[in-house]
């Protein structure tokens, strides 16, 4: 193992993460989201996504497991609505 770079997630990958504790509502657990993801994802690719996710503000975690915390504003929404798809 030595010498390998350590794996690091895909975008869709964290978003997947970010919609299934967007959509809990509630503390969830490690290992209740990782039984609610629709693919599997290695352990150690899912904690450099958490780690990614609270550095970034958008999750709390905690010893009874991860909050999602983020509020979007809603004047960026209102702009990406009005805005035209290239």
């Amino acid at each position: 193992m030595q010498g390998q770079t350590p794996h690091s997630p895909t975008l869709n990958s964290v978003l997947m993460v970010e919609r299934i504790l967007k959509e809990a509502g509630d503390i969830i657990t490690i290992a209740e989201l990782k039984r609610r993801l629709p693919k599997k994802i290695m352990h150690s690719t899912l904690l450099t996504i958490l780690d990614y996710l609270q550095l970034s503000g958008k999750i709390i975690m905690g010893t009874k497991g991860v909050l999602w915390v983020f509020t979007e504003r809603k004047e960026l929404n209102a702009l990406i609505d009005k805005g035209i798809e290239v």
